[in-house]
């Protein structure tokens, strides 16, 4: 008869912690030249697979985590337990270094997720790498930082480009890397395909060999064709907004003399007395005066012999083992080194608007901000004002039953009443 054994109870605390991370595979900054194995990343307990599997298209949720460089292709990437493999669908070129980077977000069978990354460089049989790429990513159109921003290093000696991406506050830190003259990138992948798409914004800076800082990359829609007018509207009596299809050039000044406003339909001149952005136009001709209800609370004096209490702070949902839950970041500041983007023009005119008129606009020279110039036409239609109320016009009849139109009670004048007044004594006096 065998002795019993005592074991944990069955159950217990459920398991909260994310994967860790504890090989890679070869080691960090190897040289190995005819190198043909798989890169290994091995963790401490089985991860999930996802529920997209891969098939060499880029969609499968472990190929999203894997940022292969230098290719253009996707990368075969294989799920064994515990292990993430990742090897190059050309497969390991000769004489290069290698770049691979696991975004945060491997998560294990209890959908407990990652909250951190890894990067693993080595070359096949070249020199290790020194150079490493730092800057900003700033999103153009919102003046901010642009976070977890694609950002490209193309080696433009042989082509090679290398990826990684921005952190939440859109600061990139990318290498190391070959030595050599660059073109660093920075894209604002709005699909998180880890690729630079055509219509994606993105802006670029050469970098001569031995430059490292990429300073802020201001990332704006690139066009190759003009702007167009998408939409006219009235703002005032004497102004309206002119929508553009593209951002403009924020550093482009229209002088007065590139607008021209016609009325239709025999194209009368109509005098224009400014052209300028809505943000120009906005600082220059709206005054703003504080509301009524932004008056000083005099409920809140100080009155004697009571004590104000402070009102408490809100509260905050518990976290982890009863903690208070992390409150979010708070959202970076505006960037002001360079000026806003805009696509609104507003034009002013000497002489109100014709109600019912119909008005063309013809503007040129307008330039992108990718710096492609044209002229451009639109017209519009003055709306009329609405119909007067018709119950307030001179010699309109009141409606039927208007209580408030009942004619007054009659008064009877003063000399009658008094007539009144002499026939009653008249009447009571005896007779002789």
């Amino acid at each position: 008869m065998s002795c019993a054994r005592i074991e944990p109870p069955p159950g217990g605390p459920p398991d909260t912690t994310p994967p860790q991370l504890i090989a890679m595979k070869p080691d960090s900054f190897a040289r190995l030249p005819n190198f043909k194995g798989d890169v290994e990343f091995r963790f401490d307990e089985v991860v999930s697979e996802g529920s997209s599997p891969n098939q060499g298209a880029g969609t499968g949720d472990l190929e999203k985590l894997i940022l292969l460089s230098p290719t253009t292709r996707v990368p075969h990437v294989s799920w064994r337990r515990d292990r993430i493999t990742v090897r190059p669908a050309e497969g390991w070129q000769p004489k290069r270094v290698y770049r691979v980077e696991l975004l945060p977000g491997v998560s294990d069978l209890r959908r407990n997720q990652s909250k951190r990354g890894a990067v693993l460089t080595f070359t096949t049989d070249a020199e290790l790498p020194t150079t490493t790429f730092e800057g900003t990513v700033v999103d153009w159109t919102t003046s901010r930082p642009a976070p977890e921003a694609l950002v490209e290093a193309l080696l433009l000696a042989d082509s090679l480009s290398y990826r990684g991406l921005a952190d939440s506050s859109g600061h990139f830190s990318l290498g190391p890397l070959p030595a050599g003259e660059y073109l660093v990138r920075g894209v604002i992948d709005q699909n998180h395909n880890n690729i630079a798409d055509p219509r994606e914004a993105f802006d670029s800076v050469r970098l001569a060999r031995g430059k490292t800082a990429a300073g802020e990359l201001w990332a704006f829609v690139h066009d190759t064709t003009p702007p167009r007018i998408q939409e006219i509207t009235v703002a005032d009596s004497v102004s309206a907004t002119v929508a553009m299809s593209q951002t403009l050039d924020p550093r482009q000044h229209l002088p007065l003399a590139a607008v021209t406003v016609r009325i239709l339909p025999d194209s009368t001149p109509v005098r224009a007395t400014s052209l300028l952005t809505k943000a120009e136009d906005d600082s220059v001709n709206r005054r703003v005066s504080p509301a009524k209800d932004t008056l000083a609370d005099t409920t809140r004096k100080q009155r004697p012999g009571i004590q104000e209490v402070p009102e408490a702070p809100p509260a905050q949902a518990p976290g982890r083992a009863g903690r208070p839950r992390v409150q979010p970041r708070a959202q970076p500041e505006a960037l002001t080194s360079r000026p806003p983007l805009s696509d609104k023009l507003v034009v002013r005119v000497q002489r109100p608007w014709a109600p019912g008129a119909k008005y063309e606009v013809e503007i040129r020279g307008v330039r992108n901000t990718s710096g492609v110039a044209g002229d451009v036409r639109g017209g519009f239609t003055v709306p009329k004002p609405t119909a007067a109320d018709t119950t307030k016009l001179k010699g309109a009849k009141p409606a039927a039953g208007d209580s408030t139109r009942r004619a007054a009670p009659r008064v009877k004048p003063a000399a009658d009443s008094l007539r009144s007044a002499r026939d009653s004594v008249r009447r009571l006096k005896p007779k002789p």
